[in-house]
């Protein structure tokens, strides 16, 4: 919404996000690898894990995750975040459903639906081609958070959203981004407290932050302090 939006947000903070960087949509990179399941070689396939704990320890492999949704509902209708995803990022296919990014039985990649993701909803991809634009109305507005063991590898595409951003100039980004080491899915930026604690301190955590920035960035004239209490 910051991003699409720009002049009507004056900040977000992103925890643990969706993926914003589909070369690591998860671990897959959807516009250079063949199939989403497998990790392919000369030599062999790997299974692509799906969901870990804070310690590597796998629970379920990506392909798995796809058949249990598929089994739940074709067409993307399974309600999981797979097909969530599909649901938000592809285009209307012949059929009036979502066109998939993969084919849910085998994990062959369609890179016809991959254009379009990038072209539509890969965020550091919009960044990157349009930071001209975009990046005077987005100065200081980005600030995002993540655990390195996020249960779904969300952390994957925030090293390379980091890696922009940082190169950003005229002007530069001067927002943050955070990593809370060992930490799994949704975390939010608290290094004091696990994850179950302090994700019920959102408001706690950022309310006087954005409140700092509204002072900050308020155009001249405007009441700073009627609503203060």
């Amino acid at each position: 919404m910051q991003m699409f939006y720009p002049d009507d947000f004056n900040g977000c903070f992103a925890a643990c996000p969706d993926p914003i960087d589909f070369r690591a949509y998860t671990i897959v990179d959807i516009y250079k690898d063949t199939n989403a399941y497998f990790l392919e070689g000369p030599w062999g396939r790997v299974p692509r894990p799906g969901m870990r704990n804070r310690l590597g320890h796998l629970s379920s492999t990506l392909e798995q995750l796809n058949h249990r949704e598929l089994v739940l509902g074709t067409h993307s209708r399974s309600g999981d975040q797979w097909d969530i995803w599909e649901a938000v990022f592809s285009p209307v296919g012949p059929d009036g459903y979502p066109k998939g990014i993969w084919n849910k039985l085998t994990g062959v990649i369609d890179r016809e639906v991959a254009g379009f993701w990038r072209e539509n909803y890969d965020l550091q991809y919009i960044l990157r081609r349009d930071w001209s634009k975009l990046g005077p109305k987005l100065h200081g507005k980005i600030h995002i958070y993540c655990g390195t063991m996020d249960n779904y590898y969300l952390n994957n595409a925030v090293y390379l959203m980091e890696e922009f951003l940082k190169s950003t100039k005229d002007p530069s980004y001067d927002g943050e981004i955070d990593y809370g080491e060992r930490a799994e899915h949704c975390w939010n930026g608290d290094h004091e407290r696990p994850n179950a604690t302090s994700r019920l301190r959102y408001d706690q955590m950022y309310i006087e932050r954005i409140l700092e920035r509204m002072k900050r960035t308020a155009p001249p004239g405007a009441d700073l302090t009627s609503w203060r209490y």
